[in-house]
């Protein structure tokens, strides 16, 4: 079983559900689980699962190289490249590493095979064990546009297995980076707050997800009982809402030292317990 942690938006608290049903998953349920964060321009989950990590694997992207001597300055390659990545200008070819997606059209289409291909680097892959869970994380290097390079790479280092459950800790939005970290999931626990920006940024996520055809669910974070709002649209629109994290400050004191809310609130393991047992009702 795969389950992704997505949101709309940026701090949500997606780490904060998906370290603690990590933790639910290991100590309460008894059950294996690995821990996938997939944010990879900035992953949190190891400050919370404090792992002994092995050494990073250096994960690389493809990226042409012109032979001069052998060019004809035709301007194939960046007739077919749709990323911009090449250029042909007064006859020379200019190559722009950082937008090529590498794809190989570009060789392709050289009639003369001026293009071959090196290795560029963009981060590394990193994986350790932390209060008794798995966790892989990515970090992708500054300045790098391009992170579902990465995130495929997080997510194959460690393939799904039927002794397990995996959770995804997604990046936030909806544009490619979290499309390649849900791609694959059998559920989605949506996590939202109840704010306008939150409910706006759901609205999204929903959609995002009701194309990809997998099964969700939204959890709130920082719940108030005055501020119904995101319930409200759950309700209108079929949506289940499995998960109630109350706005409580021992929360917050928790998550400010790097603690998790069931190591600090052990009360709060009946929240996560539900969410669990609703996804397997789904999925079974």
């Amino acid at each position: 079983m795969r389950i992704a942690i997505a949101s709309g938006k940026g701090g949500t608290g997606k780490t904060t559900v998906a370290t603690n049903l990590a933790f639910y998953l290991k100590h309460f349920d008894n059950t294996d689980v690995t821990l996938i964060d997939c944010d990879v321009e900035e992953p949190n989950s190891h400050i919370f699962l404090r792992p002994d990590c092995q050494e990073p694997k250096v994960v690389t992207v493809p990226v042409p190289v012109v032979q001069e001597d052998l060019c004809t300055a035709c301007g194939k390659c960046a007739e077919i490249c749709q990323f911009n990545a090449i250029a042909c200008v007064k006859e020379k070819v200019l190559i722009f590493p950082e937008l090529c997606h590498g794809c190989g059209g570009c060789l392709l289409v050289c009639p003369t095979g001026a293009i071959t291909e090196k290795q560029r680097e963009i981060g590394v892959v990193e994986n350790g064990k932390g209060k008794d869970i798995k966790l892989v994380y990515g970090r992708l290097h500054v300045g790098e546009a391009m992170s579902p390079p990465l995130i495929r790479a997080v997510k194959e280092f460690s393939p799904v297995t039927t002794d397990e459950i995996q959770l995804i800790d997604c990046p936030p939005g909806t544009s490619c980076p979290v499309i390649t970290a849900v791609s694959g999931s059998d559920f989605v626990l949506l996590v939202t707050e109840p704010t306008p920006f939150g409910l706006n940024d759901l609205k999204l996520a929903v959609e995002m997800v009701r194309i990809l055809d997998i099964p969700f669910a939204v959890g709130i974070n920082r719940s108030t009982a005055d501020n119904n709002m995101v319930q409200d649209y759950c309700r209108t629109e079929g949506i289940p809402v499995i998960l109630n994290i109350p706005h409580d400050r021992r929360i917050a004191e928790a998550y400010s030292t790097g603690k998790l809310i069931l190591e600090s609130l052990p009360e709060y393991h009946e929240q996560f317990s539900q969410v669990l047992g609703y996804i397997k009702g789904v999925l079974s």
